[in-house]
């Protein structure tokens, strides 16, 4: 489990953590298997650890009062989840659930409390880390602000494509074997589902994507990414 401690992305909370401390980290880490469509964990639950993604797919949503489902993010091999919970211990506020079978393992709140009190030269790293992702937000939002409503949906649609698509015999192609509702890329894409909507049709007639059934789409990636890169 030691050798694990250079693992962690590059983009989250506990990267770039010094050895000793990321190897005493892991050193206490659980494994834990999820089987496709099983559940890590559900809005409100306990925020007592976060989870790093070994193998695997996962996706995030939140869930209105009347039982619709938004997705928030997909999430590849490399993501941590839930590490906002080592800080503050709040409840989760989402629930995260497995597109594909998944390979995780835990890292305890408690553990990485008692790392703090030994190792309180830490506290420094993780401000920086955590002004660091403030201005990443602030410029992902200013660079999306500036992309086109197409652009939007196609990155959105991409995401899916990266995580849960698969190649076909043509080249070039991607299959994505999972059901993709519009209130997803919509809520992925920040835009109205109406948007969403007319952008899907208008891709399948320029035959950019192919939707032969609600759970099947077939994805022509470099017509797709040239449609991420459009600006308003």
């Amino acid at each position: 489990m030691v050798a694990r401690a250079g693992y962690f992305g590059a983009h989250n909370l506990l990267s770039g953590l010094p050895r000793e401390y990321s190897s005493r980290l892991l050193a206490r880490a659980p494994a834990i298997s999820l089987a496709k469509g099983q559940t890590l964990f559900e809005t409100g639950a306990i925020g007592d650890g976060c989870y790093w993604l070994e193998e695997g797919v996962l996706k995030v949503s939140i869930a209105s009062p009347q039982g619709a489902e938004r997705i928030l993010a997909i999430l590849g091999p490399g993501s941590i989840v839930g590490e906002l919970a080592m800080l503050d211990g709040l409840p989760r506020s989402a629930t995260v659930q497995a597109l594909r079978d998944s390979k995780l393992t835990f890292v305890a709140r408690s553990i990485f409390l008692e790392c703090l009190r030994d190792l309180p030269q830490i506290y420094s790293h993780l401000v920086t880390i955590l002004v660091e992702r403030l201005r990443q937000a602030d410029d992902e939002v200013a660079a999306a602000s500036f992309l086109s409503l197409k652009a939007r949906v196609a990155r959105a649609l991409l995401q899916f494509a990266k995580y849960v698509g698969e190649p076909t015999a043509t080249p070039g192609q991607l299959l994505i074997r999972h059901k993709i509702r519009q209130d997803d890329l919509a809520a992925l894409a920040n835009v109205a589902r109406e948007n969403a909507s007319r952008i899907l049709s208008e891709w399948k007639k320029r035959k950019i994507i192919e939707h032969p059934s609600p759970s099947v789409y077939v994805i022509h990636k470099a017509r797709l990414e040239r449609e991420a890169r459009v600006s308003d």
